[in-house]
């Protein structure tokens, strides 16, 4: 029987006769031709979006069985293609059509081929058999653990092959054709406990695991709530590893506990549920979280409802961002899990308590998850990609802190749709009432306690909905936020500044002037600027929270009214009484020796004193942080009550309080900072100003050399005020300079102290590398069980102990562990062979005994030493051997080479003779020792000639050719010889023992007949060597090694001579001398996670990115110059000589080596599996015998199955790595490269475990619908990549900022109680691994009052090594991740997350919104919000450094540069940011100081410090043009004003970078030594050091101010592969234009018009004086990026530079149109964050082009051709000047328009009369008005800056003028600007890329550091390809 298949639709014969489904097919002729080739694989793993979850297993199956089984295979592809047209018949979906038919193509070419080749008479029948093989193959198999891993992979593919198998023949079994199909899901008759399901971690779903713990009530409750089935299996696995981890850590001292404790559920609860009980206290509600009193039945609950809370958990997506919001959801569905265990009834319905959402497995997506997500989501799009105006629309913050109020119970449960809280602004009203009319019935319920209607208020009749607006916070952009969050601080510092002056105009000389009355109520007038400055914060904080009035609650308002009307009312009392009681003093004598004369006060100190009374108040709580911290976090009403005024009513942001010793250690600091900051001012900068100041109100200036703007203003004011300025915004920024100076004095005292840098060099590690045995046993091993005692570490503890008898093995674990981080360094290729035999230890019973045999590289050249002292030694034994003993590896070298002779001549010499001439000869020498008379019974003398013999017999021995066996033989009779003839005095009595043996011998030979056989030879087929040695693992390398203590001499002290090497070593040993936590064992220790987010970065560079050129050279190329070392020693470890040889074998190995030296997703998933080796290497080391450890770990592990499983086993409950893939899934189904070399990153390590999001077409009512889920994989071999878990999302996970977001989606899939961050730049090693275990039992101590929710890690960044930027940037980091760090954990208590690698408390995090806050654009470095809001929270954050982990940074300019822009975009959206303002207010005031000062301070402080260069410049020309300076210097006679050149000079030390400088040598000089640390800031100041740094100030202060004020805010990639080439001069310009030439031509141009009009009454070396910094930034900020730019001087590239800069000015823009290619489009994108400004922004904007006109206004005066006018017509006539300018230019331009095409001749005529008729005009003026060439040269000076602001100011306005021609004529302006600043910029390059030395040295100052390496850098530079 047949029947014929087509596309459209199988058709069955419905009779069968042997219940055989009907497989021939009709095939068409020709089919069969191909039939005898080898069939090939059938693609299956780019599949249609929308098929592959349910086809793919079937298809790979049958690739898999394909040679084996084809009819198999066959059936399977068939099965596989009845799925996908029932799924979609009409084949709708994206290329579904496509996949059909080629799958049908191969079904009908393969049907008689495989029929052929079938067993069995029927396919039914050939399925049962192949099935039944597999399923008798697992049942043999499935109860064995102590199989090998090849065992163990065959076995999960017979699952996987059985599973499959299993659902073919289900289906082919039956016969009711394609109904049975559809209806498929419905057969639940799979043996799972055979086949079991993909697990990750825990096989739940295997057979034979039958524990009360794998019945977890929870399960069966779960689907009572709707949850899904893939959330429900992932959250039962994490439960059970928690509590498994939990409960073995807390019962660790019992030997066998199989009933779960209530201990580890406590714990658990306790964590879990302390942010929903705060919840429940803060809002005054009951928490739903009710117990019976059964403690069994308890336990049981507490299992439920930690189940429940991680299910809500494990399904909420975007939610979990939203931590209260999760509460909320808890709290209802906690109530109904009690009402069903209970069997409750509703008090509403009369009925029993059934989930408001149960039923069907997605309801609690579709109907809690989705409504709250689609609000979020249609917030998001609001915001119009982080660009619309953060007050328009809802972030993550806004709608998670809704439920901080009791009005979220208005929402309801079930959930009121019609709720304000789902109704998203909408744009027409018709809208939001179509909304309202369509929402669902409202259905109401009581309150769980039955007091009140939960849902508070029913729906109004045709309510329309309203939207409810910002919470809490309204993010504004603006300046004044700064001052809002920190007012204290700023009204600290103006008050202070305020007494400073005051003071200096009463010449105070002692501070006990302080209280002369006059002078004490003088000075107590800071008070009212104080109450006027709260005034201003009250009318800030009602402006600024204006648009969240509907959200605020009543209280808070009446408190905002009740603040702005007590601060007016101060500012009226304290003025008047100030006034009218001033010198109006009451006065009492003091007693009598006091200091104070008279007690004297006014009506006005009274009103202070009350004024100050709230402040004393403060002062008292700060003074005992416990008080206020309880007063804050308490919910009794009298707490509220009192706290009310002070408080604001927030869940987050109260009790941060410290202990009062942090408190104290935090203030003492700030208050030596203030000291000597306030000193400095006041000596410095405002004494010294208050005499000129004085001078120049006296004096009357009545001539000006203009049109004076303000001439009735007396005193002088303009010039009082150009000379104060700059000096006041320095005081408000130097702050920012002490911070840093006590910074590094303190990082640097706390360095030193905590033994940083106790082993900086090789000679040092030589040195103490025999204390490290006992110091790595103190640290990294866990002590033994029957001796726990609390080990107690201070700075002083003792190190150096001798290792117990009770860890006797410690020596050997050592010895493993040592050995186990060189061959970890051999295969990373960081050592050689050489080095590697140079650099183990060998393994031998002697280590127990305590006997070390260090390695070779700390004994090199030390036996050779030993033997040239004793050669020429005169003098006694004994002071021989203690002149030996001295240096303790002498010794132990000398006995080592002894004892290793002994051992081999053992083994080697066997005749009878020989052995007893060897004895006598050892025993002569052991007793001459013993009797100290070595000297004089051997001659010494011959102990050279003696080695070089040894050393011949050493290397016969290596060499092991028995054709050699004579000259062996040889070699012992020399050595005979010189020992019996020339070295011993008593040789005689060695001669006279042979000489009897001889007799003897010949007296046997005279009756025998044979030969005599001579001394060590052989005769008569006897030997007397036994040579070759035996073939012993073990005797080699202790030849070997003994070949090595001969013969390796000096070259070995610089053993490893690679410099990461040295630098991990080093850091290893001196880490083992930090205070660092005990070691638990592996099975009591922290269970952690890591997790990696990825996008797009790569994952292994493939053979064609090796070798194509990226822009110059290829990869391969580039590394193979780069690490020169690594790549000779790559390829000895690979056998090859070449990378010709190389490429054709070994392809993967090569992707991987330049993969690890690039930032790679493989360096970094291979640095953190070394987490899994370590731990593993660990467990081995706590269960291993002795002699286990003495066979090695890798040999123990190879031979015992069961006790790698064991470990294995072990490890993945205590580690997982999940990479978050985010494009995996797209990746793969469009087959791209990235997804297999993911697949094959998890083949190689099979504990990895990759998540993504997996975007899905489903065809709902025959159209396709996109489906998005969370999916977990690993990857099994022969099968690739297999799923999990899938949980499926209520839509598109990003919606916030990318990474937060692919963060969160994976971090469901994560286990433990621990979560490393891990950034995909990021690099691990092995030796660092090993201290993990030490780290996370920092979250079991209590630091002060807790354990740290947050621990900081060190970085060591790796990319420092090739030019001198990548040098520059790599020190600068250095610095912060140490000294930086340091400071901030402690004293300051300030430190928050900055990146990676920090370990966060996982389920600290996970119940208080995730490691990151995700709103776009405000949360732009999301990161760092992750640690402002654990603060805010009451985390305790530190940071400890006995561990590091790598990290690559940005190494080429443009890519600091995007780096850099990035950071200071992020840290101008902290500035406006409600986290700061929360911390800013509610930290104490020395708290908020550091809070500040190491956080937006920094920047905000170099944006002022750049505003005081601006006002000094300004200030001096408004002194210069006005005349004013003039009489000032000869009236006044203030040549030189000492407090300008002061602030000036303090503006310098942070523009040069001095503030990282500083930290920076500090830190140098801990770890390298103070000298190396001078040696290295000298050259990097030769190297441009600070002009690095004073261009990377720009870019900060640019992108700061610019975003604060417009926005467009961004992340901005910046690449991570090779980066030594040349970068365009357009690129440059485009980069930099607006950030760093304009404001460097602007400086320019005020130096210029200052030093043309400073008369000759101003000497130059006052100018240059004060000037010289300024100089250096304009010229540093216009010239940098091409000094820094590699072959920048080369004269090909300048050529090409300039062709390609003049086509991208003339190329048109437009849509499309990218910003490399074209001038326009660069333009219209750099001004596009105009478009989305504020008003207020763009009136700031107008406000500071004003600027610009003052040149013009100036200048005009000071012509020759104005005859000293100072008419306000000559002004006015300048302007018409400029216009005639612009309606010429816009001739020339409609000129161009209208004739230049056709009209050329007349076009030309027209420019040629135009021209001739400006030249005419000016000869005229020359002639008549006396108009001089000055005066041209003057004219430009005041006409360009004039032109720039008018731009500036059409850019402001462009919304007005953008539809007229003046936007036309705007663009033309803007672009002639750009062409002219280009060519300006350009030409000095172009003529020093003339001279051949300017080249080469830029050269040398940028890869100075590859220079001393001895690095090939030019053929880089000069673009070679590769060079194999």
């Amino acid at each position: 029987m047949s029947s014929e298949i087509v596309v459209a639709e199988p058709i069955y014969d419905g009779h069968e006769a042997e219940q055989e489904r009907p497989v021939t097919r009709y095939i068409t002729m020709g089919s069969g031709s191909h039939h005898n080739h080898p069939p090939e694989p059938f693609e299956s793993e780019r599949l249609p979006a929308t098929l592959a979850s349910e086809i793919q297993s079937f298809l790979r199956v049958a690739n898999l069985i394909e040679s084996e089984e084809p009819r198999i295979a066959y059936l399977c592809r068939f099965h596989a293609f009845e799925i996908a047209h029932n799924m979609d018949r009409n084949s709708s979906g994206r290329g579904v059509r496509q996949f059909k038919t080629t799958l049908l193509q191969r079904l009908e070419q393969d049907e008689e081929t495989t029929i052929r080749k079938r067993k069995e008479k029927s396919d039914i029948r050939e399925l049962r058999r192949v099935y039944h093989a597999y399923k008798e193959y697992i049942i043999k198999h499935e109860g064995a653990f102590n199989i090998e891993n090849s065992h163990r992979e065959k076995l999960i593919n017979a699952r996987i092959i059985g599973s499959v198998l299993f659902e073919v023949l289900k289906t082919v079994s039956n016969t009711a054709g394609p109904q049975a199909l559809a209806n498929r899901g419905g057969i639940q008759t799979k043996p799972y406990d055979l086949f079991g399901m993909l697990y990750n971690i825990l096989p739940l779903d295997q057979g034979g695991i039958q524990q009360a713990i794998m019945q977890l009530p929870e399960i069966k409750s779960a689907y009572c709530f709707g949850f899904q089935e893939g959330n429900v299996a992932n959250q039962r696995e994490h439960l059970l590893l928690l509590l498994a981890n939990i409960h073995k850590r807390k019962t660790h001292k019992q030997t066998s506990v199989s009933k779960l404790g209530d201990g580890a559920v406590e714990e658990l609860m306790r964590k879990f549920f302390k942010n929903y009980t705060n919840w429940c206290k803060f809002l005054g509600r009951k928490s739903n979280i009710r117990l019976p009193y059964v403690k069994q039945e308890a336990q049981q609950y507490k299992l439920l409802f930690l189940g429940l809370y991680l299910l809500i958990w494990g399904e909420a997506a975007n939610l979990r961002f939203m931590p209260e919001c999760l509460c909320y959801i808890f709290h209802h569905m906690a109530y109904e899990l009690h009402g069903m265990l209970t069997g409750a009834v509703s008090l509403t319905t009369w009925e029993k308590v059934m989930p408001a959402y149960g039923g069907q497995s997605e309801s609690f997506l579709n109907n809690v998850v989705t409504p709250i997500y689609e609000v979020i989501r249609k917030e998001a799009k609001k915001s119009k990609g982080g660009t619309a105006d953060h007050s328009t629309w809802r972030n993550y913050d806004d709608l998670n802190e809704y439920f901080w109020s009791p009005d979220c119970f208005a929402i309801g449960w079930p959930m009121r749709p019609d709720h304000d809280f789902f109704y998203v602004h909408s744009s027409t009203k018709s809208n939001a009432k179509k909304a309202s009319e369509s929402t669902s019935p409202v259905e109401e319920r009581r309150n769980e306690d039955g007091e009140e209607d939960e849902v508070g208020v029913t729906k109004e009749e045709g309510r329309e909905p309203k939207w409810l607006g910002k919470t809490n916070f309204v993010e504004v952009r603006s300046f004044w936020q700064i001052f809002r969050s920190f007012d204290r601080m700023w009204s600290f510092f103006i008050v202070s500044l305020q007494a400073l002056i005051i003071m200096a105009c009463h010449e105070l000389e002692s501070p006990l002037q302080l209280f002369d009355k006059v002078i004490f109520e003088d000075i107590m007038s800071i008070f009212i600027t104080s109450a006027f400055l709260k005034l201003i914060q009250a009318i800030l904080d009602i402006a600024f929270t204006w648009k969240v009035r509907q959200t605020l609650d009543f209280s808070a308002k009446v408190k905002h009214v009740m603040k702005l009307g007590v601060a007016m009312i101060w500012t009226i009392i304290l003025p008047v009484y100030y006034a009218n009681s001033r010198r109006k003093y009451t006065c009492y004598p003091a007693t009598y020796g006091s200091w104070l004369q008279e007690w004297c006060f006014s009506s006005f100190m009274v009103a202070v004193a009350i004024y100050l009374m709230t402040n004393g108040v403060e002062m008292v709580l700060f003074l005992v942080p416990s008080v206020r911290k309880y007063m804050e976090i308490s919910n009794h009403r009298i707490c509220t009550i009192l706290s009310w005024w002070t408080q604001p009513r927030l869940y987050v942001a109260r009790g941060m309080q410290e202990s009062q010793l942090s408190v104290l250690k935090y203030t003492l600091f700030w208050i030596l900072v203030l000291l000597s900051k306030f000193s400095f001012s006041y000596f410095f900068e405002i004494k010294p100003l208050i005499e000129p100041t004085r001078r120049i109100m006296k004096i009357g200036v009545h001539m000006y050399d203009w049109r004076e703007l303000f001439p009735k203003v007396k005193s002088n004011a303009g010039a009082i005020a150009a000379i104060w300025a700059p000096i006041i915004v320095v005081y408000f920024m130097d702050t920012q300079i002490w911070y840093s100076v006590f910074c590094t004095i303190y990082g640097g005292v706390y360095g030193i102290l905590h033994h940083l840098g106790e082993i900086r060099t090789l000679g040092m590690l030589r040195s103490r590398f025999h204390t490290l045995p006992s110091a790595f046993n103190i640290s990294l091993i866990p002590p033994s069980s029957r001796n726990d005692p609390k080990r107690k570490k201070g700075f002083f503890y003792d190190k150096f102990r001798k290792v117990s008898k009770s860890e006797k093995n410690g020596l050997a674990k050592f010895v493993l562990v040592w050995n186990q981080i060189i061959n970890s360094f051999r295969l990373e290729d960081l050592i050689s062979n050489r080095e590697l035999g140079l650099m183990t230890m060998p393994m031998s019973s002697e280590l127990l005994s305590g006997i070390v045999r260090w390695p070779v590289f700390l004994l090199a050249n030390k036996f050779s030493t030993a033997l040239s002292i004793a050669k020429d030694f005169v003098g006694s034994d004994e002071i021989l051997v203690r002149k030996i003993r001295k240096d303790e590896y002498m010794d132990c070298a000398v006995k080592e080479c002894y004892e290793s002779l002994k051992y081999i001549l053992e083994i080697l010499i066997i005749g009878d003779l020989e052995k007893r001439i060897v004895s006598a000869i050892l025993t002569e020498i052991e007793e001459s020792i013993a009797r100290s008379s070595l000297l004089e019974d051997f001659r010494m003398i011959k102990l050279p000639d003696l080695l070089s013999k040894c050393i011949e017999l050493i290397e016969l021995l290596v060499e092991g050719n028995e054709h050699n066996h004579g000259k062996v033989a040889k070699i012992f009779q020399d050595i005979f010889e010189l020992v019996t003839n020339d070295m011993m005095t008593s040789g005689f009595r060695i001669l006279q023992l042979l000489d009897s043996s001889q007799q003897i011998e010949t007296d046997i030979t005279y009756f025998s007949g044979s030969i005599e056989s001579p001394l060590f030879g052989s005769a008569g087929g006897k030997n007397s060597i036994h040579f070759p040695l035996p073939d012993s693992a073990a005797l080699n390398e202790k030849i070997k090694r003994f070949h090595l203590l001969l013969t390796v001499q000096d070259t070995a002290m610089d053993i490893p001579t690679n410099l990461e090497a040295r630098r991990r070593i080093s850091f290893f040993a001196t880490s083992l001398f930090m205070n660092m936590p005990g070691a638990p064992k592996v099975c009591n220790m922290l269970p952690f996670s890591v997790m990696t987010p990825h996008y797009l970065e790569d994952i292994n560079f493939s053979m064609e990115e090796l070798h194509s050129s990226q822009r110059e050279v290829s990869i391969i190329f580039y590394m193979q110059k780069i690490f020169p070392d690594e790549w000779k020693n790559f390829l000895e470890r690979m056998g090859y000589e070449n990378l010709d040889d190389l490429e054709k074998d070994k392809k993967e190995e090569l992707r991987n080596w330049a993969s690890f030296r690039g930032q790679t997703l493989s360096r970094t998933v291979r640095g953190m599996m070394y987490y899994r080796e370590a731990l593993k290497l660990q467990a081995f080391l706590d269960v291993a015998e002795d002699e286990d450890i003495l066979e090695g770990y890798d040999a123990v592990e190879s031979r015992n199955h069961a006790l790698s499983a064991q470990l294995d086993a072990l490890v993945d409950m205590k580690f997982t790595y999940v990479v978050t893939c985010q494009l995996f899934g797209s990746q793969k189904a469009a087959g791209d490269p990235h997804a297999q070399d993911l697949i094959d990153l998890m083949l190689r390590y099979p504990s990895l475990r990759v998540a993504y999001v997996e975007e899905k077409e489903e065809i709902v009512e025959g159209k396709p619908r996109k489906v998005y889920s969370s999916v977990l994989v690993k990857a099994i071999p022969d099968f690739g990549d297999q799923e999990i878990y899938r949980i499926k999302l209520p839509g598109p996970p990003t919606i916030g900022e990318g990474k937060p977001e692919n963060q969160n989606h994976g971090i469901i899939f994560t286990r433990g109680e621990a979560l490393q961050t891990i950034d995909m730049n990021q690099d691990s090693y092995l030796e660092e691994a090993l201290k993990m275990r030490n780290l996370l039992q920092e979250f079991l101590q209590n630091q002060g009052r807790r354990p740290p929710i947050l621990l900081g890690l060190r970085e060591h960044i790796f990319t420092g090594s090739v030019s001198s930027l990548a040098w520059f940037m790599s020190y600068q980091e250095t610095s912060f991740v140490t000294i930086g760090q340091r400071l901030l954990a402690n004293p300051l208590r300030v430190r928050f997350h900055y990146g990676h690698p920090d370990v966060f408390d996982r389920l600290f995090h996970i119940t208080r919104g995730g490691i990151s806050k995700a709103s776009k654009t405000i949360n732009l470095s999301e990161d760092v919000f992750s640690g402002y809001n654990s603060t805010l929270r009451r985390g305790w954050i530190t940071y400890r450094e006995y561990m590091q982990v790598g990290k690559g940074r940005d190494v080429g300019l443009n890519q600091i540069s995007k780096f850099e822009a990035k950071v200071a975009n992020g840290n101008s959206e902290q500035t406006i940011s409600r986290d700061i303002y929360r911390l800013g207010r509610q930290f104490d005031f020395f708290r908020m100081l550091s809070c500040y000062f190491t956080t937006i301070g920094f920047y905000f402080s170099s944006l002022i410090s750049v505003i005081g260069i601006y006002v000094f410049l300004y200030g001096q020309l408004y002194l210069v043009l006005s005349g004013l300076e003039k009489a000032l210097v000869i009236e006044a006679r203030l040549h030189n004003i000492q407090s300008l050149e002061t602030a000036l000079a303090s503006q310098s030390f942070i523009q040069l970078g001095l503030l990282t400088g500083m930290p920076m040598v500090m830190e140098i000089g801990l770890e390298k030594g103070f000298l190396n640390a001078l040696k290295d800031f000298v050259l990097m100041q030769l190297q441009l050091a600070s002009v690095f740094f004073t261009f990377s100030f720009g870019t900060k202060i640019h992108y700061y101010g610019r975003t604060i004020l417009h926005g467009g805010a961004r992340y901005r990639p910046t690449g991570r592969k090779v980066v030594v080439f040349h970068t365009s001069f357009t690129e440059n310009y485009r980069l930099y234009s607006r950030s760093h030439f304009v404001k460097g031509f602007e400086l320019l141009l005020l130096l210029i018009v200052y030093d043309l009009f400073r008369r000759s009454y101003e000497s130059n070396v006052a100018y240059v004086l004060i000037t010289y910094s300024i100089w250096f930034m304009s010229i540093t900020w216009l010239f940098a990026p091409f000094l820094f730019n590699p072959s920048g001087f080369s004269w090909d590239k300048i050529v090409d530079d300039w062709k390609d800069w003049n086509k991208w000015i003339r190329q048109q823009g437009g849509i499309g149109v990218q910003q490399d290619k074209s001038w326009q489009s660069w333009w219209m994108d750099e001004i596009a964050h105009l478009r989305h400004s504020g008003m207020r922004s763009r009136l700031f904007e107008i406000l500071l082009s004003v600027r610009f006109f003052l040149y013009q206004y100036g200048l005009v005066y000071h012509l020759d051709i104005s005859q000293n006018s100072r008419n306000f017509l000559v002004y006015f006539l300048s302007w018409i000047v400029i216009l005639v300018v612009f309606l010429l230019v816009k001739a020339v331009n409609l000129g161009r328009q209208q004739f230049s095409a056709k009209y050329h001749l007349v076009f030309r005529l027209f420019k040629a009369f135009l021209f001739l008729g400006v030249l005419s005009i000016i000869i005229s003026l020359s002639v008549v008005c006396h108009l001089s060439w000055m005066d041209l040269v003057v004219c430009c000076l005041a006409f360009l800056p004039t032109g720039w602001g008018l731009l500036l100011f059409a850019q402001a306005v462009r919304p007005l003028i953008e539809n007229t021609g003046l936007w036309e004529f705007t663009r033309i302006l803007a672009k002639t600007y750009d062409y002219g600043m280009g060519v300006v910029l350009f030409a000095p390059i172009a003529v020093l890329a003339w001279l051949p030395i300017i080249s080469a040295f830029q050269t040398r100052f940028l890869f100075n550091e590859a220079f001393n390496r001895h690095l090939q850098i030019q053929p880089i530079l000069q673009g070679k390809k590769k060079n194999r």
